[in-house]
């Protein structure tokens, strides 16, 4: 018999009596409205932009994971389940429940625990489980203070588990040791595609955590995104993080979001530009380019060799030569479809290289985050919500398999 939203919903109320737990509107909400067939993401985040929502606690967590362990919910072979706790009050004591859910749950695939109140204890709980886990691929916990000991500790588990595609780190307070440990794993790690170590504390290193990181891009061939955003990166690591792009042949995303990068490491990334046959998205809004930086990259996109698909330089004090140049670069590249300059000096020649590229349709409107217009015979430029997205690529998982299968690529969509 098919598990049915009412009788879920009256096994959370029954399990809240028990154990002397008040009910939460908020999960009978959700409970009673998610269709629980085919794919299926439990949505109880508690980021509600139209109205405010009861957030979730530890209580809360203990009395859905005890449902979650007892019915039938995610127990079939569904194609996509996740639960998504994000932006709630969870604590260490509340991430354990959910580790001992993914203990004994044989087909949830994404976790979402961004943005709640735990440190290394749950970080340590979800790594210890993970290590026999078999069928989570998704784990998002970004925005929790897990800090040095708790990021080591994922990092070692996956020296041993063999399922985990993306991981989310960023603004967990991950230091130089962690990120360390993480590069030495991803060395023989062949199973994660997507990590996430933006906004961690490694200011004041040297950059020699890069050094690292290059040398795991040397060898590893199945990492696909890489965000290394607000890291402190400058012209040096650059230099060090060129070595290994050039040698590597998987990578297709790179963010490199609100660094010091200048002209310097952009010329760095322009070489690797005309060698790497893979890299299809860089983002390096927010760094410090200018004109220089610009021209450098848009004869790197102008190379024969170059197949990178997507671009975003917004916000990098690029003046009209360096954008007419990448303007130019756009229309002869036939790979480069995206690009966004927003945030840079826009004067009137760039206005109108941008808007003969628009129109002509060598770039596509939802492909740029700026859209032309005319006011008092002067073509201006406006900013339009058009950033660079991440990898989706859907998995598919056999029983047999040490490493999840990935088939398909589309650059502009995300799969939750």
């Amino acid at each position: 018999m098919a598990f049915s939203n009412a009788s879920f919903s009256e096994f959370y109320i029954s399990v809240c009596a028990e154990n002397q737990i008040q009910i939460n509107p908020h999960v009978l909400e959700v409970l009673d409205n998610t269709l629980l067939t085919g794919n299926v993401i439990l949505n109880l985040s508690g980021k509600k932009w139209q109205r405010s929502v009861q957030k979730l606690n530890d209580m809360d967590a203990f009395a859905l994971s005890k449902c979650l362990k007892n019915n039938k919910f995610f127990t079939s072979e569904q194609a996509d389940t996740g639960l998504d706790v994000s932006y709630n009050r969870i604590t260490d004591e509340g991430v354990k429940h959910f580790a001992d859910l993914l203990g004994v749950n044989s087909t949830l695939n994404s976790l979402d625990l961004r943005f709640n109140c735990f440190r290394a204890d749950g970080a340590q709980f979800l790594a210890k489980i993970l290590q026999g886990n078999r069928t989570l691929c998704r784990l998002r916990l970004s925005g929790n203070k897990i800090g040095d000991s708790g990021g080591m500790l994922l990092a070692m588990m996956l020296q041993i588990n063999n399922s985990l595609m993306e991981l989310e780190l960023s603004a967990c307070d991950l230091g130089i040791q962690s990120v360390i440990t993480f590069a030495n794993v991803l060395k023989s790690n062949r199973s994660l595609r997507c990590v996430d170590f933006s906004r961690s504390l490694l200011n004041g290193h040297e950059e020699y955590w890069v050094v690292h990181i290059s040398n795991m891009l040397v060898v590893n061939s199945s990492l696909l995104e890489l965000h290394l955003g607000m890291t402190g990166m400058a012209d040096t690591g650059m230099e060090r993080l060129a070595e290994g792009l050039k040698l590597n042949h998987s990578l297709r995303y790179l963010d490199l979001q609100y660094n010091g990068v200048s002209c310097d490491g952009a010329y760095h990334l322009a070489n690797v530009l005309r060698k790497n046959p893979t890299l299809d998205v860089i983002d390096l809004s927010f760094n410090r380019l200018e004109d220089e930086g610009g021209i450098y990259l848009s004869k790197a996109l102008s190379s024969p060799g170059c197949s990178l698909r997507a671009l975003s330089v917004s916000s990098n004090n690029i003046r009209t030569d360096g954008l007419l140049a990448l303007a130019q670069a756009v229309k002869v590249n036939p790979n480069q479809t995206q690009i966004n300059i927003w945030g840079n000096y826009l004067e009137e020649p760039v206005c109108q290289a941008f808007k003969e590229l628009i129109y002509s349709g060598h770039l596509l409107r939802e492909q740029t985050d700026v859209t032309a217009y005319e006011m008092n015979n002067q073509v201006c430029l406006a900013e339009i919500c058009n950033g660079l997205k991440k990898l989706n690529y859907r998995i598919n998982f056999c029983p047999y398999d040490t490493v999840a299968t990935y088939f398909s690529i589309n650059f502009f969509k995300r799969l939750f």
